[in-house]
């Protein structure tokens, strides 16, 4: 999938106002609330980031858990864990470099509100 899919009009979820909650059911059965980062695509599939909710309230480094993404019909989501490595690697290269460019937005939007 590529990058031109996801825009304002895309409605599949990756822009930041529509983003939500995702509740993970853990190997043990126990439930974690988690904010959707970002949706975004490697290659041909789009994965998402997902920050537990508990850890976004505190001032030190979060865990971040990462899936393959799919939307499916009647608005439901599907999250799949990422079994290969070499996959793993690249969706958090994609992710690394998602941070690296809202940082620098977030510093343009400064600047421009100093002006």
């Amino acid at each position: 999938m590529s990058d031109e899919r996801h825009d304002d009009n895309c409605n599949c979820g990756c822009n930041e106002e529509e983003h939500g909650m995702v509740t993970l059911t853990l190997d043990d059965g126990t439930e974690m609330e988690c904010i959707v980062l970002t949706i975004f695509p490697v290659g041909e599939n789009d994965y998402i980031a997902l920050l537990p909710a508990d850890e976004a309230e505190t001032d030190e480094e979060s865990e971040v858990f990462l899936y393959r993404f799919k939307q499916l019909e009647n608005d439901e989501i599907e999250l799949l864990n990422i079994e290969d490595d070499a996959e793993y690697e690249a969706v958090a290269d994609a992710f690394d470099q998602f941070l690296d460019d809202e940082e620098f937005q977030d510093m343009l939007d400064e600047d421009e509100d100093e002006e």
